[in-house]
């Protein structure tokens, strides 16, 4: 199999194992596959980490308002008596005023938290380090037990407006938002500086050895070739630059402890030497003592 190594931009995100035989334009959709579900597991985890902290959403109108600009305004929460957490809520108050502050009690809590914890280390790009690969079939294992937590705490469901509960059913509006700048809708991979074009197979770039392991980066269609992978990793120019200066250093105590001119310092280098032994003022020393 043939290991790939994602990349977007510097970031690495996931390893992928393909055969030499896999035309390019499948290969693309594959990793966009498992780049945007991924994409989509980590954003649950950080909508579910708030509504185990804060409780559901509130409805647009109430967000940001005080408790005495609520009633003054006459809003109301539809879900507030429908959307309570297996085992009741405790007060939290959300500070940003997003959520309703009727937070899962502590065992729940824990139930949502250690989900969303389990779930990133599932799609973690820190598994290219231990050369784990990341299949499609996992990421989506991940999002189903983030599912199956929502549905133990909140049984009732939550509201269709809460990004938690937008996420579970693909219906998330993420327009004007950071995280749509990050979904790539229609992507292309590059190697070694070229684009792969779509109708041609992955050998025409790599060969046909099947044990071949590159580095690819993934990249929005029509968009600018991405950067160069450096020659050395910042871990390594570390390396170097400590090297280079204990080196300086053997040279300089080097150059120091040896400059060919230590000897005028000697007594026998003295050329005033027995003009000052007739004088008596041999022994004598400048300087404060």
């Amino acid at each position: 199999m043939v290991r790939l190594h994602i990349k977007k931009g510097n970031d690495s995100l996931f390893l992928h194992d393909t055969t030499t035989s896999q035309d390019v334009a499948s290969l693309t959709a594959d990793v966009l596959a498992i780049y945007d579900l991924r994409l989509k597991v980590l954003r649950l985890c950080d909508e579910m980490q708030c509504l185990a902290k804060h409780g559901h959403f509130l409805p647009s109108a109430m967000q940001g308002h005080t408790e005495e600009q609520i009633e003054e305004l006459k809003l109301r929460d539809d879900y507030e008596k429908v959307c309570v957490p297996q085992g009741g809520s405790v007060e939290c108050e959300d500070p940003i005023g997003r959520r309703s502050g009727k937070a899962p009690n502590e065992s729940m809590a824990e139930v949502i938290m250690k989900t969303v914890t389990d779930a990133k280390e599932m799609v973690s790009n820190k598994l290219t380090g231990s050369n784990t690969v990341l299949t499609l079939a996992e990421v989506q294992d991940a999002l189903d037990r983030l599912r199956g937590a929502v549905m133990i705490v909140y049984p009732m469901k939550l509201p269709p407006y809460d990004p938690v509960q937008a996420e579970l059913d693909g219906e998330e509006d993420l327009s004007g938002t950071q995280a749509s700048l990050e979904i790539i809708e229609q992507g292309s991979l590059w190697w070694a500086g070229k684009e792969l074009l779509p109708e041609k197979l992955l050998s025409d770039y790599v060969g046909r050895n099947e044990k071949t392991k590159i580095i690819v980066k993934l990249a929005k269609k029509g968009a600018s070739a991405p950067g160069r992978e450096q020659q050395m990793t910042e871990e390594e120019k570390k390396q170097m630059m400590a090297w280079q200066f204990r080196k300086q250093e053997e040279l300089k105590k080097l150059h120091e402890a040896d400059d060919g001119d230590d000897y005028y310092n000697s007594p026998w280098a003295n050329s005033s030497a027995l003009k000052s032994q007739f004088h008596g003022i041999g022994n004598i020393t400048w300087g404060p003592k």
